[in-house]
Order: structure tokens, then sequence, then C-alpha cells
């Protein structure tokens, strides 16, 4: 019992220790932390995005919002076999343990990558790793005689080695023998802290997991004391024979394999551009339009994608050709001279070439199909020029049309008979458009206008032809309402208009109401919902007509200027006008409101609040 608590403490605290370190990494590469190894890395991606911080490199397409248990399954041999192809042994642990959560073989994968990537380059005469580590510790704390490095647990439960080990670095940190010896909490926090502010080492540790407990957990320590380590090694002077060798390898290594890419992705491009230009020279055109597109959009898709890649390709090996020049410079090593035939000449003369073969091609593709082009541009013109010529007659006679209303009447109607066949001579130009669109044609010498251009006019006439219907019939209906004065006739038109929105010659109920309250005129909804139904089934909508023999009937039998006088005192509390705030009050639909202030002269008082004087306008509206 007290072995399992001892192993679930220990896996709490390397939990929480490794998962810190992960987030160093993941942190200082922009992806945001980590709060549960079971949780976090269950789906691979955030395992993907630590092997490629680490191993500095990218591990390719992968499923970054993962939804099944496959591509999560996916996604974490992806990893595993990186972290395999490194050289790092992992031993009974499969993806299916990291998608179930498996703790245990989890927290030993990770101690499998800090030993890989942060201590197993660690090494003192001839020691590696944990070896290696604890040498480098018991020499740097040699000379602190309240401090005895024997491991990596019970040594450090005091504070005092790791505040020996930043005083023998950096004494200006911290002043070693000032400190309480026996404030084993107290020296801890300080060494965290240190380490954090100063020298940038994040606190992987609670001070409880070192301070309070009987066996701090040795993998953790042995994580946290690591990066003291690489913190402090760059302040080392003196380089082993060792190392030099073994830094003057690496570069020649770094050297070799930059030669090798180079030399590969060269042989790859020059072959690449050798085998389009062959296939080119061997194409031969069949005559017809479909084959000669066909031809024209796998050379654009060409131009957009294989050769912008070659671009990039070209730029990237010229790069590492630099790049590996300027490293030999560097260290004073001898220039690397390419084989025959791969040397950056070699492909700037290739890309030249493909250049000069690039241009005869389109040359013959453009030679193929610019004569059909330049047909379906006359076409096109053709069609689009006699169907303006058609529009702008018919608009001429409609803007002529004279007489009397009935004569006016019906020549509209005649004349409109006109316009089916001009609707139908739009779609041929459409068709038209349609085929020049889709052999690439752009521009057009024989002609000014396009489709829309066309299809606007249309648009602009039709309206037109409504227009001047509903005018000629609306001056009918007003012609022959003699029971009104020319006045009323004007006014009820004008507010008719302001009402019909959508310019229909019809109101709705909702317009209705607001071109009725406009004039003074208030029903409640329930009778001009029996208004509204009443007109409708009389004219069958709120045409220009009902809406005046509907005001008719209104001014001869209910409504007078006294009472619309009543009314409006009645809204303004009997003051001698009425402001925005009355009209609100009183429940009037805003489009009322809003013709209301347009209509009646108002005046501003002390408090810059309008006062609408309903009284002259009352006068100035009845004569």
């Amino acid at each position: 019992m007290v072995t399992d608590t001892l192993e679930a403490r220990s896996r709490d605290v390397q939990e929480r220790t490794f998962c810190k370190w992960l987030n160093t990494k993941l942190e200082s590469n922009g992806h945001p932390p980590m709060t549960s190894l079971v949780k976090d890395l269950s789906d691979g991606v955030r395992l993907i995005q630590l092997m490629e911080i680490m191993g500095d490199t990218s591990l390719g397409r992968y499923n970054k919002n993962p939804r099944m248990r496959v591509q999560k399954a996916e996604n974490v041999n992806k990893a595993l076999e990186f972290i395999t192809a490194r050289g790092v042994k992992l031993t009974n642990i499969g993806p299916e343990d990291i998608i179930d959560g498996n703790l245990k073989l989890i927290l030993g994968m990770i101690w499998t990558l800090i030993l890989r990537f942060t201590i197993a380059d660690i090494s003192e005469e001839g020691l590696s790793a944990k070896e290696g580590l604890l040498l480098w510790c018991q020499r740097k704390t040699a000379h602190y005689k309240e401090v005895d490095v024997q491991d990596f647990s019970l040594s450090w439960s005091d504070g005092l080695a790791l505040c020996a080990l930043i005083h023998c670095h950096r004494p200006d940190l911290i002043d070693y023998d000032k400190l309480d010896k026996t404030d084993r909490h107290g020296n801890t926090r300080l060494a965290f802290q240190v380490a954090a502010d100063y020298l940038g080492i994040p606190q992987l540790l609670e001070v409880a997991d070192l301070c309070d407990t009987a066996h701090p957990d040795e993998r953790s320590v042995m994580t946290y004391i690591a990066s003291y380590f690489h913190a402090f090694s760059s302040m080392d002077q003196a380089e082993t024979v060792s190392r030099r060798v073994e830094k003057f390898a690496e570069l020649m290594h770094s050297v070799w394999l930059s030669r090798n890419d180079y030399e590969r992705r060269v042989r790859e491009l020059l072959a690449a551009m050798a085998e389009i230009q062959a296939r080119w020279s061997a194409v031969q055109f069949t005559g017809t339009y479909s084959d000669a597109k066909a031809h024209s959009t796998s050379f654009t898709s060409y131009k957009q994608t294989t050769k912008r890649a070659w671009v990039t390709e070209k730029q990237d090996v010229t790069t590492l050709f630099g790049n590996v020049q300027t490293k030999l410079r560097t260290y004073g090593l001898r220039e690397y001279v390419p084989p025959s035939g791969l040397a950056i000449a070699d492909v700037d003369a290739a890309w030249n070439t493909l250049l000069v073969s690039e241009a005869k091609r389109s040359r013959a593709i453009n030679a193929e199909i610019r004569q059909i082009k330049e047909s379906l541009r006359k076409k096109f013109a053709d069609l689009a020029n006699d169907f303006e010529k058609r529009l702008r007659v018919i608009s001429s006679e409609l803007a002529g049309i004279e007489g009397a209303l009935e004569v006016q009447q019906q020549q509209v109607m005649q004349l409109q008979t006109r316009m089916p066949a001009l609707v139908d001579a739009l779609r041929a130009v459409a068709s038209a458009e349609e085929e020049c669109r889709t052999a690439n044609v752009d521009e057009n010498d024989y002609t000014v206008f396009t489709c829309q251009d066309l299809e606007f006019e249309l648009q602009l006439l039709e309206q037109a032809f409504s227009k001047k219907i509903a005018f000629v019939d609306n001056q009918i209906v007003s012609r022959n309402m003699t029971n009104l004065t020319p006045a009323q006739l004007e006014q009820f038109e004008s507010t008719f208009r302001y009402f019909d929105k959508d310019e229909s010659n019809t109101l709705n109920e909702s317009e209705m109401a607001s071109a009725l309250a406009s004039l003074g005129i208030v029903y409640s909804d329930e009778d001009l919902d029996i208004i509204y139904e009443q007109l409708q089934e009389d004219y069958g909508a709120i045409t220009f007509e009902a809406f005046i023999n509907l005001l008719v009937e209104i001014t001869e039998d209910q409504t007078s200027p006294e009472q619309l006088r009543e009314a409006f005192q009645g809204i303004a509390a009997d003051k001698p006008f009425v402001t925005e705030l009355d009209l609100r009050v009183a429940q009037l639909p805003a489009s009322t409101i809003e013709y209301l202030r347009g209509a009646m002269p108002s005046k501003q008082n002390g408090s810059g609040e309008s006062e609408y004087d309903y009284a002259a306008w009352l006068d100035a509206v009845f004569a």
C-alpha cells in the first residue's frame, strides 16, 4: 500500500513536471500550453508539434482537427515513427496507449524524449546522461560545505544545492553566505525564483516536490537540473578536445547533407524541365477548338502550379548553394565545386532554355485558337449592337408618345408588344457572350457593350414602361375625380407616390395606414384591416384609383378640418404645437412621424427641441 502511494505521488509530480517541460517547447514556438498529458496528447496533434520543434523539421501533413479514432491513431503513429527514426527506442507503447491515456506509459515515453533531447548530450570525463550530469553538479558544488550531491533526490531537498549552482556561475544573483541554511522552503523558493527571472530556467517543480517528501522524484529533478546545465554550459570557457572534434564533425556532416540535398534537387529540377519540353515538342493539334482549349488550360495550369513550384525550387537551391559556400568560408574550408552539369550556371542555362520553349508553346496555342476567337468576337458584337439599336428605337418611341390619355394608353400597350422579341434577342446576346467567355475572349474591339450593360438598359426600359402606364392610368383616375379640387388631387397623389416605396403603383396595408395618417386620418388596427380587405375585394389591390376613391369617401363623409384640429390638439395636450415625443406617445408609425416632421413648419425651443405648428400646416393644407 505504501509503495502504491509513493508511485502515485511520483506519477503526479512527473506528470506536472513533464507537462511544464513540454510547454516550454510549445510556448517558445507560438503554440498554446497543455494542461493535461492524458487529454492533450490523445489526438496526436500536440505530439507532432513537439516532434517538429525538437527535431527542427516538418513532419508533413497531418490531421490538425481529428475527430475519429483512426485519425488520431494516424497522428500518433506519425509522431512515434519520427521518434523511432531519430534513434530513440520506445518500449511497450503504441498509439492506443496514448489515445486511451495510459499515463504510466506516456510518462515513460516523455522521459525517453527528455533523455534523448535534453540530457543525452551532457557528458563529463567520458560519462554520459545521468552520470555525466551528476558529476557536473558535484564539481560545481564541491566548494560549498553544506552541499553534498550524491543523487537526484534527497541531495536537493534543502534548496542549498540549487543555490550553490546559481552562485557558482552567477554570484551576483545570490549571496550564498547570507542564506539561512536551515530554511529549506525559503532557499528552494529563492533558487526557483532567481532561475526563472534571471536565467530563463522555467520552474518545472514546486517547492513541496523537493522539501515536503521523503523521496523527491528522480526523473523530475533530473529534468529540472538539466536546465541548469544547459543554461550555464555556454559560460564554461574551456572546451575539451572531444567537443572540438564533435563540433567539427557536426559541421562537416551538415555540409555533406546540404551538398547531397543540393545535388539531388538540382538533378530532379533539370530532369523535370527537360521532360516537359520533350512532351511539348511531341504534341500535335487536332484542329478542333476543344482540343486547343484543353492544351491552353493545361498550359495555364502548368504556369500557375508546376512553373511556380520550379521558380521556388530554383530560388531554394540557389540559396542552399550559397549557404554551403558561406558556411565553408566561415570556417576557412575549401569551397564546394558541384559535379559537372549541376552548377548554378547550368541551372540558369536550363532555365533560359525553358523560357524559350514556353514562349514557343504559347505562340502555337494562341495561333491555333486566334481565328476562332475573332469569329466569336464578331458574332457577339453584331448581336449586341443590333440589340442596343432596337432598344434605343423603342425607348425613343416611348418617350415621344403624346396626345389624349386614352390614345397614349393604347400606344403604350401596342409598343409594349415588341418587348418579348427584345427579351429573346438579349438571350441570344447572352449565349454569344458565354461562348466568348468559354473561349477566354475578354476584349472586343467591335462593340462597346457587354451583356450586363444591355440587360441594365432593358431593365430601365421595362421600368419606363411601368412608370408610363402607371402615370397615364393615374392621370385618367385623377381626371375622373371631378368632386376633388386640383389641390386635393395633387396632395393625394404626392402622398401616394411618397409611400409607394417599391414604385409598384400599389400600397400594402402598412403603407396605406402611413399614407392616411400623414393626411391626419388615423384608424384603429381593426378598422384598418376591414378597410384594407374591402379595397382588396373591390379593386384587387390598393391602386391609386382605390386610394383616391377611399379618400373621396373619407373627406366627404368622415373628416373635416375641425376634426383634424381636434385630433392634433388631443395629441398636443392642447398645446399650440406638437413635438416628436408627442407623436411617438400617440403611437403613430415611424414613417408617419417622418412625413409629418418634414411637412409641418417648425422652430426650436430653448432646449433645442423642435416644435411643429400643426395649425399653420392645416391652414395651408385646407383651402
